[in-house]
């Protein structure tokens, strides 16, 4: 029973992780991220409550303007602090010190605000204190979500940050709640001025939390500052060098306007609503600031709610559903729409200004932090890589903050034009105050009719730019928006051009949505050139769809090539309910090509009657022996298209021997589309031979999860050749489906050398990231650092033996060397060093290669170029990368051991996975073979040289299993051990070895076997 409920729990903990999208080994990480971004934002969101009530009680909404202009140099001067603080900090020490920064202004603030009469130089110490929190709030959300991203992406790789930031980040979304409703009863047990303590005490609980998370997950982060001078100017060399021109510039221009608008209309809708608020404080001094605060507590909660609902479950789903451009259309259209309704409402004295702004602002509020926010990255998705940071960059750190100063500036011009036109009494006069606002609403309906404008504008210029990259084939097909690429895809094909565009148009499509790609060729069939009329069928047949049918039989009555008239025969007949197969016969004829004749052939094959089968079947048979190569072919690959072969059958083993390849390589692809059993070993065969490799490889892959069996038994036999066996492991990869994963994954984990090489390249080239993500899922992060360290422990063995080796020489061993022969590259030892040097190079790309399953492929691979390289300056940058890439928890031994150390440094590095023990040559010799498993043919033969050659005896145990090793030079080096160290031993084995596969083996056992013969005759 306890078992059970324990079962239970666990299975209701892998459904709460799935719901998640969470892996359990993230769950830790994600949890105290979330908590250390959800206590700092409560704490600031008090403090900018408490400061907005301070502030609009004591000096008003018209100062607010100087927050704006004084917090546009917030975001770069912070910038650059934080990018100082990373050059002399470790980045560990450096997010946890800008939280507790941030946290102590917070505690010094509170004894600024009790000096209301104080005054330094006319102005209160109150008023310099209450200004400097709001900016310091400002300062310190921009600190926060910077710190936030660093610190995510340093304890999540590429692949983990997708699933666990977007919780991470609702921490922000989830404060806003807690703390809206929690801000009145704060306010009611501490007071108002004391709030900035409280919040004091958040950020800083916030910090030791981070800390704790820092420490514990070290490995995330570099041990040494961030980067150094030489590559800050390389770096900035290299970013001035590019250059946004021609549609990137048409495009770039209104995508900064996009985030530029956004930032303005926030800032000016914000402003109307401060100011309707402060008109609206019933009372004044410590009550009136007491009830702003309150009531922006309640609103803050109310509107968070909304926010965490809309991003958890609408925001996705309605990108989705309705497009990136519509979806980035409803907060203008939205505000613009609103704001019309106000001034209507406000004119026709329906609904006060107030209530319109409150209404406004909460639709900015909430689509502003999660639809915008949703869409944002899609936007950036067409600019190429090499470009894009730097136009982020542009938007976030140079035109957002720029703009609200800006903003502010107009907000102050547009205060004195209104206090000069408009008519007024005095400063509380209430028409005037809602003609004012009524002014700036009007302001914000223009501006969001710009921002729509804005919107179509890059509309256009995206769906310009999606065709461009889809012909050079640097798209991305994760984040885009399907349905304008659908429309590019539709003016392209339409609009006269190159044929080598419209194919990497139509390509793209079907790689994104292969399913509904008929919606959008079928209208345009007619209309195509012949080659894109085929390429566009051959996309349909895929996914059939009786919805176009018509569109394709209007297509077949045209005067058409045989191979898009066979095609669209083809069509026709799966999509059709009823077909006429009195309608196909015509196409029997031998007058007829033998592409259209084979495939209506095979069409009625399927469905016709007895007769119309046996004419069918005879076409056929005439067409498979038919003196002409092209007419074979044809019908060999129609008997592929037909369900059952049925007398055709015969002929199969006369087409295996056929002289023609091309019927061979056809006669394959029928045996794996009608599953003829019996064949299956031909398929095996094939991807033994050059000629017919390819043929049989798609072959197999066809048959899909029926193939595994096969693939999995050649796979694992080590008599086949590594290239065969390569070959069934692609095969595996490219079937792709959840039980080939599962064989290849289980594989990795047994295999060693060559073979869990290959495994890892299949895994890694699995087309969207398939690979990846069924390696994470089935062994996941802690799995893939075993099998890192498992690679190091055997690099560790490796440095043992060539320091215990090093000062071995076999050189002057040699009885027979002539004196003007024997190059020192005949000494066996030197062999065997290099052989050992090669094992190190390929542990060392394997360990780059798993490496990659968890961080940026670019990035790895730049760092192995990098180190490569062997060039210092070169290496130290390869290192500076994964330094700051790389998060395992052997990040030190593996860094140690890829520097340019020698090879005892190294074995003290690697001291935390092996302990090294020095021994003699020959018990290293004999240590090594007891890892023979993990050794290379070539390395395991030297082992065996130099064992002859100095003289060393190795253990019956060793000599035995070796010389039954599948490779033919491994057995031939210990028969030559052998009859130097147990000549007798030999005798009584050479019988046996007689008749061994290996021609040069067998010839040694039977010199072997005369020469021993005659001494023991003499």
């Amino acid at each position: 029973m306890e078992n059970f409920q324990i079962s239970a729990w666990a299975g209701a903990g892998k459904g709460v992780l799935r719901s998640l999208n969470l892996r359990s080994e993230e769950v830790e990480r994600t949890i105290l991220m979330f908590l250390v971004y959800t206590l700092t934002s409560v704490g600031l969101i008090w403090l900018e409550l408490s400061t907005v009530g301070l502030f609009l009680d004591e000096f008003g909404a018209d100062k607010m303007p100087f927050i704006y202009i004084a917090s546009a140099f917030i975001g770069s001067g912070l910038g650059f602090v934080y990018s100082w603080m990373q050059k002399i900090l470790p980045l560990r020490r450096t997010v946890v010190a800008v939280l507790g920064m941030m946290s102590v202004p917070l505690f010094l603030f509170r004894f600024g605000i009790g000096y209301e009469n104080t005054k330094i130089a006319g102005i209160s110490i109150a008023f310099i204190t209450i200004f400097l929190m709001w900016l310091w709030v400002e300062a310190c959300y921009v600190l926060n979500d910077l710190n936030t991203s660093i610190t995510s992406n340093q304890l999540f790789n590429i692949r983990e940050i997708k699933r666990t930031y977007p919780l991470v980040s609702s921490g922000y979304l989830v404060a806003g709640v807690v703390s809206g409703f929690s801000l009145p009863v704060l306010l009611y047990v501490v007071g108002l001025k004391n709030v900035t303590l409280v919040s004091g005490l958040m950020v800083a609980t916030g910090s030791l939390l981070l800390y704790y998370l820092t420490e514990k997950y070290r490995q995330a982060f570099p041990e040494t500052a961030h980067w150094t001078d030489d590559e800050d100017e390389d770096d900035q060399q290299e970013f001035t060098a590019r250059k946004i021109t021609g549609p990137l510039q048409k495009y770039a221009i209104p995508l900064v306007s996009f985030f530029v608008l956004a930032e303005v209309l926030y800032v000016l809708v914000d402003f109307q609503f401060y100011s309707q608020l402060e008109y609206q404080n019933p009372s004044d001094g410590a009550s009136g600031a007491s009830w702003i605060a309150s009531f922006l507590g309640i609103y803050e909660g109310i509107q968070g709610l909304f926010q965490v609902a809309t991003q958890w479950f609408a925001s996705s789903r309605l990108v989705e559903r309705i497009g990136v451009f519509v979806t980035a259309m409803i907060l203008p259209a939205g505000i613009a729409i609103l704001g019309v309704l106000t001034i209507g409402a406000s004119l026709g004295q329906l609904v006060s200004v107030f209530i319109g702004l409150i209404l406004l602002r909460f639709l900015d509020e909430l689509l502003h932090y999660t639809l915008l926010e949703t869409v944002s990255p899609v936007l950036f998705q067409p600019i190429p890589d090499n470009i894009r940071s730097g136009i982020q960059t542009l938007v976030n750190g140079v035109g957002e903050p720029l703009s609200c100063g800006v903003t502010g500036v107009g907000i102050l011009i547009m205060l004195w034009v209104t206090d000069k036109v408009l008519p007024h009494q005095d400063e509380k006069d209430t028409l005037f105050h809602d003609n004012q606002s009524l002014v700036f609403i009007g302001a914000i309906v223009l501006l969001a009719l710009v921002w729509l404008f804005v919107v179509w504008l890059i509309r256009s210029q995206y769906v310009g730019l999606l065709v461009k990259s889809a012909e050079r084939g640097r798209l991305g097909v994760t984040d885009v928006d399907l349905k304008a690429l659908k429309r590019a895809v539709v003016e392209t094909l339409e609009k006269p051009g190159g044929e080598d565009e419209k194919r990497s148009c139509i390509e793209l499509l079907t790689q994104i949505d292969p399913k509904n790609v008929g919606e959008v060729l079928a209208p345009i069939l007619e209309v195509l050139p012949s080659a894109l009329q085929r390429q566009s069928l051959e996309t349909m047949l895929q996914h059939p769809n009786p919805e176009y049918l018509e569109a394709v039989r209007a297509l077949s009555q045209q005067s058409l090539p045989p191979e898009v008239l066979a095609l669209a025969l083809r069509y026709i007949w799966l999509t059709e309910a009823e077909p006429n197969i009195d309608s196909l016969r015509p196409y029997l004829q031998p007058n007829v090509d033998p592409v259209v004749r084979g495939t209506a052939a095979a069409l009625i094959m399927r469905r016709g009657d007895r007769q119309q089968k046996a004419e069918a079947t005879n076409t056929l048979r005439q067409m498979l022996t038919h003196k002409l190569e092209r007419e074979r072919v044809m019908g060999t690959r129609a008997l592929g298209e037909a369900d059952y072969l049925q007398g055709l059958r015969l002929y199969i083993p006369n087409l295996l021997q056929d002289e023609s390849l091309r019927v061979r390589c056809a006669l394959l692809d029928v045996i794996s589309s009608t599953h003829s059993e019996e064949y299956y070993p031909s398929l095996l065969r094939g991807l033994g031979y050059k000629s017919t490799r390819e043929a049989a490889l798609q072959a197999i892959v066809k048959l899909h999860n029926d193939a595994i069996p096969l693939l999995v038994y050649l796979a694992e036999d080590i008599h086949k050749s590594d290239l065969v066996r390569l070959q069934a492991w692609t095969a595996l990869g490219q079937i792709g489906t959840v039980e080939a994963i599962d064989i290849l994954v289980s594989n990795l984990m047994t295999a060693w050398g060559t073979t869990r090489r290959n495994i890892l390249r299949i895994l890694l080239k699995m087309p969207s990231e398939a690979g990846i993500e069924g390696i994470l899922d089935r062994i996941g992060r802690s799995g893939l650092e075993t099998l890192i360290e498992q690679e190091l422990m055997f690099i560790g063995q490796i440095y043992a033996a060539m320091v215990d080796l090093s000062g071995v020489t076999t050189y002057g061993n040699f009885a027979d060397r002539d004196a003007s022969r024997g190059a020192p590259e005949n000494d066996t030892a030197q062999l065997l060093q290099r052989a050992l040097a090669g094992l190190e190079a390929d542990a060392k790309e394997r360990c780059f290669l798993l490496m990659k399953f968890l961080y940026p492929l670019d990035t790895v691979q730049a760092a192995a170029f990098n180190i490569a390289s062997g060039q210092p300056s070169l290496v130290a940058r390869g290192l500076e990368i994964l330094d700051n890439t790389v998060d395992i928890a052997k990040k030190r031994s593996l860094i140690n051991l890829l520097d340019q150390h020698s090879e005892r440094e190294k074995l003290s590095n690697l001291s935390e996975l092996m302990v090294y023990k020095p021994l003699s040559p020959s018990d290293r010799l004999r240590r090594l073979l007891e890892l023979r498993h993990f050794l290379s043919d070539w390395t395991l033969a030297c082992c065996f040289h130099l064992a002859r050659e100095a003289r060393w005896s190795l253990t019956a145990q060793q000599t035995l299993v070796c010389l039954q090793h599948p490779t033919g030079f491994v057995r031939e080096a210990v028969l030559a051990y052998l009859k130097i160290a147990s000549p007798r031993a030999l005798l009584e084995l050479l019988p046996r070895l007689q008749n061994d596969p290996d021609n040069l083996v067998s010839a040694q056992v039977e010199e072997m076997m005369a020469e021993l013969g005659a001494g023991g005759k003499r």
